[in-house]
């Protein structure tokens, strides 16, 4: 399937030259391009693209202002940040308002094809330098004494997410974690909740991208 990308940014030589490296893709293609983040909303809600490319620095709204708003309103839609700004506030911020990743325009023609693909697999992307903040961070927290990120889901469910990935029915994991059948669907059900998934099938999928069961 091909992606339908919308492409945000204020210059139109930029756009002209990130739509040369997009479309030249055979899954890629890009149906719409605004010139500031009000009109980038405006165009998700006509065009429906499965992916949102946004500059930070632009017009009326910002990318990141535009991020915010389209995570409300398009759940469903990726969102990557192209940006010329290596800066850790910045990223941090495009995290925050739920982009998918933070792509330098420096290095574009490099990253930013495998950053469309990634998104869509609903996978982040990261540039390095990033990866170097996070850690940077994540050590300085801990250092001070302040407290992580609590986990997703809880040890227990955790092993029982495994078991369902790997095809137990429930009746055989509460064999072999030594509990009940009531209770193993009560955990299955809590999964479903926390991680916002339908069914079995998802449950396997968030099980091989979290490293529990490979593919």
């Amino acid at each position: 399937m091909t992606t339908r990308i919308l492409l945000a940014d204020d210059h139109a030589l930029v756009r002209r030259g990130v739509r040369l490296i997009l479309d030249s893709e055979p899954d890629l293609t890009v149906v719409a391009e605004a010139g500031d983040g009000a009109e980038a909303i405006a165009l998700a809600h006509s065009e429906r693209p499965d992916l949102a490319i946004l500059d930070i620095a632009m017009p009326r709204l910002t990318g990141l202002q535009a991020a915010r708003e389209l995570s409300r309103q398009q759940p469903g839609l990726r969102i990557l940040i192209l940006t010329m700004y290596d800066n850790e506030q910045y990223f941090f911020e495009a995290l925050k308002v739920g982009a998918n990743g933070y792509v330098l325009k420096s290095v574009a023609d490099r990253d930013l094809v495998e950053a469309c693909r990634a998104a869509v697999r609903d996978e982040p992307f990261l540039y390095p330098g990033a990866i170097n903040a996070l850690i940077r961070t994540y050590l300085e927290r801990s250092a001070r004494g302040e407290s992580l990120p609590a986990r997703t889901i809880t040890e227990r469910e955790e092993e029982i997410l495994k078991l369902v990935a790997e095809g137990h029915s429930s009746k055989e994991i509460a064999r072999l974690l030594f509990i009940s059948v009531k209770t193993v669907e009560r955990h299955r059900a809590n999964l479903l909740q926390k991680l916002g998934l339908r069914d079995r099938l998802e449950l396997t999928r968030y099980a091989i991208r979290a490293g529990l069961i490979e593919a």
